[in-house]
């Protein structure tokens, strides 16, 4: 996987890029990420990328000829790519979408600033538009480093273990199971026995319950996205949790509270 970043602050990016995963992963080969400066190809005396928006008001937009040109420069080093732009009215950024954008090869994620980009620049050179969430931030730095963040780990070999990613929060609509380490009793609390046991069928039902337990406690409106096999539904029958579970999936918002129902 390719990713160009385009940035008038490209040092922003330096620290995120070079520890942890992100870091063994270009040592590796396996991502390759490079940052390109807009001010670069801003051509006046004083490399300005933004100006005053036409019609007044607040703020200042990024200017369409800078951007135009070190997307160029870009696509002439490494023809194509999905250009993405940060920006908080793209649609929101989840996991979905990125195991969508871990299927391109190169992304060129464009990080907007200011009051945004000039439209006529979106129009022509942008082919996608995400937001990280309903917030704002100073720029878009921090939201591309959440796209190659999580793009990355979904591709092969990038977490070494294939089955972690695919286990994670989101990997399907549920929240993951809590996790214990040592020391078995911390602060006079234990971990659960189940997890003690050694048996793998044990452990996987009482990790299904929790997941869904949490799920149910903290993001009621994921269990509507959510498919139970046959096998899973006699578990939280059993558990007494299938009830809630139907309650949630026919639109009662009321059953979030626990196990009870409404």
């Amino acid at each position: 996987m390719f990713f160009d970043i385009l940035t008038i602050f490209p040092d922003l990016l330096d620290s995120p890029l070079n520890e942890g995963i992100l870091r063994i992963a270009r040592q590796e080969g396996k991502i390759r990420v490079e940052v390109t400066n807009i001010r670069d190809f801003a051509h006046d005396r004083h490399a300005m990328t933004d100006d005053r928006p036409f019609g007044g008001g607040e703020g200042m937009v990024m200017k369409p000829e800078p951007l135009a040109a070190a997307l160029a420069s870009v696509q002439k080093r490494q023809p194509g790519g999905r250009v993405v732009l940060l920006s908080p009215q793209g649609r929101l950024y989840d996991q979905r979408v990125a195991r969508e954008l871990a299927a391109c090869s190169h992304l060129v994620l464009v990080c907007g600033r200011y009051e945004g980009v000039d439209e006529r620049f979106r129009a022509a050179f942008v082919d996608d538009e995400i937001s990280v969430g309903d917030y704002i931030l100073t720029g878009g730095e921090l939201a591309a480093m959440v796209v190659v963040d999580s793009v990355s780990r979904l591709l092969p070999g990038v977490l070494g273990c294939s089955a972690s990613a695919e286990n994670d929060t989101f990997s399907r609509s549920l929240l993951k199971h809590p996790q214990y380490t040592r020391p078995r009793v911390f602060g006079g609390c234990e971990v659960p026995a189940e997890l003690l046991t050694g048996d793998h069928a044990v452990i996987a039902r009482y990790r299904f319950l929790a997941s869904v337990r949490r799920t149910i406690e903290r993001r009621p409106d994921l269990i509507r996205l959510e498919l139970f096999s046959p096998e899973e539904m006699k578990i939280l029958k059993k558990a007494g949790l299938d009830r809630v579970v139907a309650k949630l999936q026919d639109g009662c918002d009321c059953c979030g509270k626990g196990a009870d129902g409404c």
